[in-house]
């Protein structure tokens, strides 16, 4: 997820039928789902590999921290039995995290054998130093929010615990030519995480349509190169859809006021399956007072 980790849609009514969208994209109903579905098993098979199998996350303080597999609060804990009770440690330093483990403790980086001291890049380098342990089983790197800096643990043995996610029927109506406006006048918004930060981010752009004959709209963070993402909620979050709000990727325009939104392929957060990942939340701008039954469910509710 990036911004992901960070990121307008406008549209009208359908008039036959539905009674909710205008202006939906065309598209050939049988293709089309298909293509959806292959989505949909796409972000499940992502949320399996990728967030289900996060086994921790550990805030370090300045000096050394504990690595093992005692989970007592000073101490970076991996699975038991994958690692010694007593690994060595994780040391901070102005940000900087440098790992040293202990005598006959075994690990790989890069697919090479870590001797001595191994300083850690940290996620928002765009490169982060990946640690494994028993075999590839067990991974961790360092995360950094803010002013906070952590040890986030992955274990791929989790992926076997992890259920296929539940998605609405395919409805091309929820398929909108939306009008685009982009941020041109370096406007921003503050969009807030479920840790509790809060970060001020230049936005892409504004999209603004019509459901139920009430005008909407959404601001969009920029995402990988060429797209955009909307970080959203609305009034399904309360009994259908994940409480905190849901993810909708799409191309960015290269040119034109249109920019286009399909709610089949709106997907939940990592958070909805770990609370080990540091989501963003809806800016306020994107907290829709409109119900939109489209795209991913969830029942944990």
């Amino acid at each position: 997820m990036n911004f992901r980790h960070a990121g307008a849609i406008a549209g009208a009514l359908l008039i036959a039928g539905f009674g909710m969208l205008l202006d939906a994209a065309p598209a050939k109903k049988d293709t089309y789902a298909q293509e959806i579905k292959r989505f949909h098993q796409q972000r499940d098979q992502s949320l399996k590999n990728n967030w289900a199998t996060l086994a921790g996350l550990f805030w370090l303080r300045p000096g050394a921290n504990r690595l093992g597999t005692d989970d007592r609060k000073d101490a970076v804990a991996l699975p038991k039995g994958t690692i010694p009770a007593e690994a060595g440690s994780l040391e901070m330093l102005n940000k900087q995290v440098t790992l040293k483990l202990a005598p006959g403790v075994r690990a790989t980086s890069g697919r090479k054998p870590v001797r001595g001291p191994l300083k850690m890049l940290p996620d928002v380098s765009g490169s982060p130093t990946t640690v494994e342990f028993a075999g590839g089983r067990v991974r961790m790197w360092v995360v950094q929010r803010g002013e906070r800096v952590g040890i986030r643990v992955q274990d791929m043995k989790k992926a076997e615990e992890y259920k296929p996610g539940t998605w609405y029927p395919v409805d091309p109506r929820w398929k909108i030519n939306a009008q685009w406006v982009p941020n041109t006048g370096g406007r921003k918004v503050i969009v807030p995480n479920v840790i509790g930060d809060a970060m001020e981010i230049p936005i892409a752009g504004e999209a603004r349509f019509t459901i139920n004959g009430q005008a909407v709209s959404m601001v969009a963070l920029d995402d990988a190169p060429g797209t955009v993402e909307f970080v959203f909620a609305d009034q399904t979050n309360k009994t259908e859809t994940y409480h905190a709000g849901r993810f909708l990727d799409t191309e960015k325009p290269k040119s034109g006021n249109t920019i286009v939104l399909d709610f089949n392929e709106a997907y939940n957060p990592p958070c909805s399956v770990t609370p080990y990942a540091t989501c963003p939340l809806p800016p306020k701008e994107n907290l829709l007072k409109v119900a939109v039954p489209a795209g991913q469910k969830f029942s944990g509710h």
